[in-house]
């Protein structure tokens, strides 16, 4: 009962210092982490316990969150994102505007982090809005709803890696699955948009515009090759997981390097090379610049994926995931149990990659008690978290701030169209999680 209290008010502690004072989130979560270890471990086995943590994190997703970086710095840099959104507008024409930004959010938002991919695309999409006369409420929702699907569900962002390192769960696989699941929730989030911004549509204006998305159309990328570098690596992500399904004891050689390059961290470097290759004319200062700015950008990400690696491994050494995966299992909740811890923490506290890391270190110890202790049960367990960590987006959340600063939308605007639809995509995907848990 002592620990269950320590615990519980460990969690409160981290809620409270990185919503409502503002904390470090890395020094916030470190330091609960480190007064719960003080409170419910020896003495002795508390440093120890510590160092395991954060070694065991780095060690599973460090170089994935780095490569993924700098794959996602290159595609902004060559332009590649504007070429994937010019031709995705082709393919979808002028009246489906809103359609075209969001697949792009979608397709982009893969190897790019949402926050990033929207300021990175918020030109087009505005672009897009003076082409078309649509309102930028719409307009702005359907891009973010694209981004934040892939980023709270799938590798390599930093939540989802992070889970899926805390949780063991198969990197590839958790993409594979993952994917449609994604699809899913940007769908349900693209029409509850178009739904709740029906009077917004018959405010503006609908004269005919045309479509100019860009000065430096001329200078953009091919969309084949633009394309290579997301879809290259998660092919080669995927085909591993579907053979070491299939045929995990195979020592046929085609079998043993398409498993090798079907290595996270070995399909992003892939990735990288092809973005390289849209570069028209290769300078090395830039290139080093990037790469200074990608390890940079990844030096914070990495302290808060470390925290919440470490926290996880004090609350197992606590043993009360044992303790309270009996009780949860009792209850018949499964699937639930995930989805409701990630839900509570993104909500009272903002972010979804901490949401998430934290859901799986308390999980992780009781997956067996919750009966999803298989590969399959952990991957859905890890969708589950991601699910909950979509709700809800509101003023604790940056990238609210960064769809609505970047739209110059009213607030209320945001709170209205934005919030509720983040609710409508993690309900969705936790609903297409479970379905899927009856088929799998």
């Amino acid at each position: 009962m002592i620990i269950i209290t320590v615990i519980l008010v460990g969690l409160i502690l981290i809620v409270v210092c990185t919503s409502i004072l503002k904390y470090n989130t890395f020094l916030s979560i470190f330091a609960v982490t480190l007064l719960i270890g003080l409170l419910t471990l020896p003495i002795q086995d508390v440093v120890p316990t510590i160092l395991l943590g954060f070694g065991n994190t780095m060690k599973s997703i460090g170089l994935i969150i780095i490569f993924g970086i700098m794959l996602g710095l290159i595609l902004d840099k060559t332009h590649a994102t504007k070429s994937i959104a010019n031709s995705i507008l082709k393919l979808t024409g002028r009246k489906n505007a809103g359609m075209a930004i969001h697949s792009t959010g979608f397709v982009t938002g893969i190897p790019i982090f949402c926050d990033s991919g929207f300021i990175v695309l918020h030109g087009i999409n505005k672009s897009l809005v003076e082409s078309t006369g649509k309102p930028m409420v719409f307009m702005a929702s359907v891009l973010a709803a694209g981004l934040y699907s892939v980023h709270c569900l799938i590798p390599p962002h930093p939540g989802a890696t992070a889970a899926a390192g805390i949780m063991s769960a198969n990197i590839g696989q958790l993409i594979l699955i993952g994917l449609p699941v994604a699809a899913i929730s940007s769908i349900a989030g693209f029409i509850w948009v178009r739904l709740i911004t029906k009077k917004d549509f018959t405010a503006s204006t609908n004269a005919n515009y045309d479509i100019k998305l860009s000065d430096e159309a001329i200078d953009l990328p091919s969309a084949f090759r633009s394309f290579l570098p997301i879809v290259v690596p998660v092919l080669l992500l995927t085909g591993r997981s579907a053979l070491l399904l299939f045929a995990p004891q195979s020592r046929n050689t085609l079998v043993k390097i398409v498993s090798f390059l079907g290595e996270p961290i070995i399909a992003l470097i892939i990735g990288i090379l092809l973005g390289v290759s849209l570069y028209k004319k290769l300078n090395s200062k830039e290139l080093n610049e990037l790469f200074d700015l990608s390890i940079e950008k990844a030096g914070i990400i990495l302290a808060i994926t470390a925290a919440g690696g470490i926290f996880g491994t004090v609350i197992k050494a606590t043993g009360i995931g044992e303790v309270a995966g009996v009780y949860l299992a009792s209850t018949g909740l499964g699937l639930f149990v995930p989805f409701l811890i990630a839900s509570f923490l993104k909500t009272a506290q903002g972010s979804s990659t901490v949401a998430i890391m934290t859901t799986a270190s308390i999980i992780s110890p009781m997956i067996a008690s919750l009966n999803l202790n298989s590969d399959n049960g952990i991957v859905l367990a890890t969708l589950a978290m991601g699910a909950g960590s979509m709700i809800i987006s509101h003023s604790n959340d940056s990238y609210f701030w960064v769809v609505t600063k970047f739209s110059d939308l009213e607030v209320k605007s945001t709170l209205r169209v934005w919030t509720t639809t983040t609710a409508i995509m993690g309900i969705f995907a936790f609903a297409a999680t479970w379905i899927l848990s009856l088929i799998l």
